[in-house]
């Protein structure tokens, strides 16, 4: 199967510690990167998970708390360093490119390559990136500023050819394409040979959800529907769920409760709040509710 990768850069929360970088993620989808805020570190721990610099074009910031976007300038710069010449797209809610340009106006007035700020709306769902391979789509969510998370979808791929009904058939190149994309095949004779006889399906399409920070949301339960993995912030323990309430943030059991009721097939955790010196706590109380739970962690890579 095509590559497609989850990359953990850091899994905290607003207060950094010796055990976690704030909140970044890395989509590595058929060896184009994509990533998912940018907190403190971000480069950092980039270059510690082996990445290139020159394959990341597109960064999606779910909102503007400085614990997911604090790295942004640093990484601009690093890369205007770098002799970056690609264009670097910035996808996030309102507010972030006024935020930037002063300060990259600033910090580096000449830039070797365009920053293009793309701002969406929070309120509703919508398709923000299509390439050949994926679409991302918004999460609304609800936290204290307006915030969304990111649904990575693979498209379908064409079906695959049975090489030896297409010999046996004599179809002609030229129909290959027709074939592989659901057509049948009618022969010079007339005879028709019916898709399913000379092809096979390609791989089921693979998902991944992000949740980023957010009070305990059933109604994103709907569009997260079956994914493959969901990544799903449990900044808190059940004991500390009256602070998860008033900051906006959810619990570990709230998690697991919305990628059981999604019927998720792997559930991943983070966020972690900075009181909790194990986050066994946390994966303990998700997995009491949904059992297929691991903690994220720095530098860890999963297969989607």
């Amino acid at each position: 199967m095509e590559k497609f990768d989850l990359h953990i850069l850091g899994c905290g929360s607003a207060l950094p510690t010796t055990r976690h970088f704030p909140t970044s993620q890395i989509v590595n989808m058929r060896d184009k990167l994509f990533m998912i805020d940018c907190g403190e570190g971000a480069q950092l721990q980039f270059r510690k998970s082996h990445l290139k610099f020159s394959r990341l074009n597109h960064i999606f910031i779910s909102h503007l708390h400085g614990d997911h976007c604090f790295g942004l300038l640093g990484l601009i710069s690093t890369l205007n360093l770098l002799g970056r010449t690609a264009e670097l797209h910035i996808h996030s809610p309102k507010g972030l490119e006024g935020l930037m340009i002063p300060m990259l106006d600033f910090f580096n007035r000449q830039m070797t390559y365009k920053v293009i700020f793309h701002e969406f709306g929070t309120k509703a769902a919508a398709v923000i990136y299509e390439d050949r391979s994926l679409t991302v789509t918004t999460i609304p969510l609800r936290h204290r500023m307006p915030c969304c998370g990111f649904l990575f979808v693979e498209k379908q791929r064409p079906n695959h050819i049975i090489r030896e009904m297409i010999d046996f058939y004599q179809v002609p190149v030229y129909e290959l394409n027709r074939i592989k994309n659901g057509a049948d095949y009618v022969t010079p004779e007339g005879e028709v040979i019916a898709n399913a006889r000379l092809t096979r399906p390609s791989e089921t399409p693979r998902s991944y959800a992000y949740c980023s920070d957010t009070i305990y949301l059933p109604s994103v339960v709907e569009q997260i529907k079956g994914v493959d993995l969901l990544f799903h912030e449990a900044t808190f323990a059940d004991e500390d769920a009256p602070r998860a309430k008033e900051t906006f943030h959810t619990t570990a059991t709230q998690a697991a409760q919305i990628a059981r009721d999604a019927g998720v097939k792997k559930l991943m955790i983070g966020h972690f709040s900075a009181r909790y010196e194990d986050e066994n706590v946390l994966l303990k109380e998700a997995v009491a509710i949904f059992p297929d739970t691991q903690l994220a962690k720095e530098t860890l890579c999963v297969s989607v």
